[in-house]
């Protein structure tokens, strides 16, 4: 099917165009009836006719006076200052509707996964505005994902957006299609970007696997598309999710792999349209692009919710890197995923007080504060290992709490509910530590910690 099915209707045809730099079209069109502006509006798709005979679909990036630039999706091949534009007169829409459960799109919108036909389906409009502040609630609902340095140390918490960040390498694709497999959410919508296709393979069968393929919806970018198309996948991935949560009140998790990818695209696109860069190549607006997709994320007060958890990788691991750096002044907290374990240290969820002991366990905020604690200590007594200081008896209890803190709980592979990480938790410190020591709530010890941990279950956890 050609992408030209999105027209409803044309506007004029324009012939003069005045320069083409990459996939950028420069076009001269009039101006409106008043003489005060262009004639189209920003972001609106227009067909672009080329020497090939095969029409490509174009999106208004710019706008100065009589000057237009499109983006054109496929590439300009074939294109030529003789080409010819027609504008459709409303912006990049995409299918909504149940029927859209359980299908890959591509970055054009369109199915790639040669299902039934969804032309008659409705249309959305994408990019639009965030919600209206009043039609939001306080966040105060958690969503489970059985990963326990999420569920116990860092609430994934409705209507939170979130980055994971990471560095070339490590498995965080891995990991984010396990919390998509994992979540108590209603529905999940993937947006991938720039994704090689052993990545895209990789979510696609991990959702099959999983059996949770019927509530996901998959939107794709591969790295051998236009680049213009993965501008393109989280604003058609975040309008269908403000449609499930606003019109059927569903509990939507928004995955999105890497929008470094996203920023970069945005940088090669600016650098088409002779832009000036800001730092390290990127333009200036890079903080209100990305701001401009995260601020989706909303508990609706008549509705359900969009929580939007992301991938940005660190370019050689730089936290100060441009995107990364924009990111953490948007979102609310990061998980950081490094040497294949969510670092505690560099980890965090600015969200997860309004559930933690609320909608949690009574003994969740102690215990958590409780772990973390030791473990900070662990790694005090293991540096004094390692510079071969004499260590004492209580050393030793540390690390080995260490040992099993990184075994029972960092590890990314570990699935274990909340009640249970809880658990296993106040085990843990019966394992290594008295009760004496633990300097908590004297009612919570009573009632959780263990009274007796034999030998044998002692062994047998330190190998789990």
């Amino acid at each position: 099917m050609s992408r030209s099915h999105v027209i409803v209707k044309t506007l004029f045809r324009y012939t003069n165009i005045l320069e083409i730099v990459g996939d950028i079209v420069k076009i001269k069109v009039p101006l409106n009836e008043n003489g005060q502006g262009s004639a189209v509006k920003f972001g609106d798709l227009a067909i672009l006719e080329n020497d090939l005979g095969k029409p490509s679909t174009a999106q208004v990036i710019s706008i100065n006076r009589e000057e237009v630039s499109l983006q054109v999706f496929s590439g300009t091949k074939g294109v030529s200052t003789d080409s010819s534009v027609r504008f459709l007169g409303h912006p990049m829409q995409v299918t909504y509707s149940n029927n859209i459960l359980g299908r890959v799109f591509g970055g054009s919108g369109m199915p790639i996964d040669n299902g039934p036909d969804l032309s008659s389906d409705s249309k959305v409009e994408i990019g639009g505005p965030s919600v209206n502040p009043t039609e939001r609630i306080v966040p105060k609902k958690m969503i489970r994902t059985d990963v326990p340095m999420i569920d116990v140390f860092n609430c994934l918490v409705e209507s939170q957006k979130i980055p994971i960040f990471s560095v070339s390498g490590e498995p965080f694709n891995a990991f984010l299609a396990r919390i998509g497999n994992q979540a108590d959410a209603d529905i999940v919508i993937f947006g991938g970007m720039g994704l090689i296709f052993d990545d895209f393979h990789f979510f696609k069968t991990s959702f099959e696997d999983a059996g949770v393929f019927s509530r996901t919806v998959m939107m794709v970018n591969q790295a051998s598309d236009p680049i213009v198309e993965r501008l393109l996948v989280p604003d058609m991935a975040l309008a269908v999710a403000e449609r499930f949560a606003t019109e059927e009140g569903k509990r939507v998790l928004v995955l999105l792999t890497d929008m470094t990818a996203y920023a970069d695209a945005l940088k090669e696109v600016g650098v088409s349209m002779e832009r000036v860069p800001s730092n390290r190549g990127y333009m200036g607006d890079l903080y209100s692009q990305l701001a401009r997709r995260y601020e989706k994320a909303c508990d609706y007060a008549r509705g359900g919710s969009v929580t939007i958890l992301s991938v940005t990788t660190m370019p050689g691991g730089d936290v100060t890197h441009p995107v990364p750096d924009n990111t953490g002044y948007i979102t609310e907290g990061q998980f950081y995923l490094h040497d294949g374990v969510i670092d505690p240290f560099g980890s965090l969820s600015r969200l997860k007080q309004n559930v933690i002991g609320k909608v949690t366990r009574e003994d969740h905020s102690q215990i958590m504060n409780t772990m973390v604690r030791f473990y900070s200590e662990a790694k005090d007594a293991e540096q004094k290992m390692a510079m071969a200081f004499e260590l004492s008896d209580f050393d030793h209890q540390l690390l080995k709490f260490g040992r099993f803190f990184r075994e029972r709980f960092m590890d990314i592979n570990v699935s274990i509910n909340l009640e249970d990480a809880l658990d296993l938790c106040w085990q843990t410190l019966a394992e290594c530590f008295e009760a004496e020591q633990l300097l908590m709530k004297n009612e919570l010890v009573l009632k959780y910690f263990p009274t007796k941990i034999g030998a044998e279950e002692t062994d047998g956890a330190a190998t789990a």
